[in-house]
């Protein structure tokens, strides 16, 4: 009986930590929200919406860069291996420059875009590329994007 007992308490215990709800300690910017159970840490959102549309989620993420002219965007890398470029809603905020390698939760809309040459260019010119790259972009490209109205980034442990 007693082996049953503590055999009893053992899975009660796993169940209870695996049920747990990922907690993340950071600063918030713009607005600030629950994270969800939801929150995604690949592309599947991106299976759920077409072209046009858009979808309000939440996404889990490695900011892998920061627009160094004032932090109005990010690359985000997922746990799938795609990026998701981010800017945030109605440039109402922005992120530290020196964020790059830290975990993100981000919250707002999830949607397509066709990148022009023109913007392209831009941001790479903010990611300080030189003539020669800058030449090299000649083709509108698809991305994931995201329009964010609040992220929470992990503070370094």
């Amino acid at each position: 009986m007693r082996v049953f007992n503590i055999f009893t308490v053992l899975l009660l215990g796993i169940f209870l930590v695996s049920c747990k709800q990922e907690t993340i300690k950071g600063d918030y910017f713009g607005e600030e929200f629950a994270i969800s159970d939801e929150a995604s840490k690949t592309a599947a959102p991106y299976d759920q919406i077409i072209a046009t549309d858009s979808l309000q989620t939440q996404m889990v993420g490695e900011i892998k860069e920061v627009c160094q002219a004032k932090g109005c965007w990010m690359k985000v890398k997922l746990e799938s291996n795609e990026e998701v470029f981010v800017r945030f809603k109605d440039y109402g905020f922005f992120v530290p420059k020196d964020a790059a390698g830290k975990r993100v939760v981000m919250n707002g809309a999830a949607f397509f875009e066709e990148m022009s040459v023109e913007d392209q260019r831009h941001y790479a010119e903010d990611e300080g590329a030189s003539e020669d790259e800058l030449a090299l972009i000649t083709a509108p490209k698809k991305t994931f994007r995201f329009e964010a109205d609040g992220v929470l980034i992990e503070s370094q442990p």
